[in-house]
């Protein structure tokens, strides 16, 4: 059967293949029946907008599919990329749990599907279930970490070789070493690595060129390969 953008859409969350794999996803049966009594589904294009930063919030989305680029944006118009958010991660949560504008701005980074859940059903929900309690607790510590690392990024790098060293060090965290080698697949332009670290697309693409020729890192199509970790970590300064 055809789905939007190709999307194999998740018709509930009782059969959500995530279930095991995420915090909010993995929940007893009887509360993700809950969950999707509250919620409504629907399918997004690559560029749409969910929320955007000074927004009131009207509550979560839930993804199914796809990631959600997370930025802020200065006064003069000059970006800079947060995070991206995972399938089975929620957006827009410290906002709906504070009651404060949105922080940021939620834009599709490729198509999706998100449960929406309004904000009010949302806070009588984590009220009533304290389980779920303890998730939006862990959800709002990574969302912590994540703030703290790129606080590290823009603001304790000395130099933008640094900058770029502790950013692939960092995506390449979770992956497995082989043979001396780490590989992780690399989904983001180098425009998009520029709005992440605060640097110029120019500046990521000399600094990139750089770290291979000294047989730092490798690309092989998407994937990366960092082929001197000790050396790259030097650079980091870790």
């Amino acid at each position: 059967m055809k789905t939007p953008y190709g999307l194999r859409v998740i018709e509930n969350c009782m059969t959500c293949p995530l279930r095991r794999e995420r915090l909010f996803c993995d929940l007893p049966a009887t509360t993700l029946r809950q969950v999707d009594s509250m919620s409504s589904s629907a399918t997004y294009p690559k560029g749409a907008v969910l929320f955007v930063e000074g927004q009131e919030p009207n509550g979560i989305f839930i993804l199914c599919h796809g990631r959600v680029k997370l930025s802020t944006s200065s006064a003069s118009g000059k970006s800079v990329i947060l995070r991206f958010a995972e399938a089975g991660e929620v957006v827009g949560l410290p906002s709906t749990i504070s009651g404060k504008p949105y922080e940021l701005t939620a834009e599709a980074f490729e198509p999706i599907q998100a449960n929406f859940i309004p904000r009010a059903a949302f806070l009588s929900f984590v009220r009533e279930h304290g389980e779920v309690a303890l998730r939006v607790a862990e959800m709002l510590s990574d969302i912590y970490y994540s703030a703290c690392r790129e606080v590290r990024y823009l603001g304790l790098s000395a130099s933008a070789e640094e900058k770029l060293a502790r950013f692939m060090l960092d995506i390449t965290t979770r992956s497995v070493e082989l043979n001396g080698q780490v590989r992780t697949t690399l989904t983001l332009t180098h425009d998009e690595i520029a709005e992440m670290l605060g640097l110029s697309r120019e500046t990521v693409t000399r600094i990139f060129a750089s770290f291979k020729r000294k047989k730092l890192v490798n690309m092989q199509g998407s994937t990366l390969i960092i082929t001197n970790k000790p050396g790259l970590s030097l650079l980091a300064g870790t």
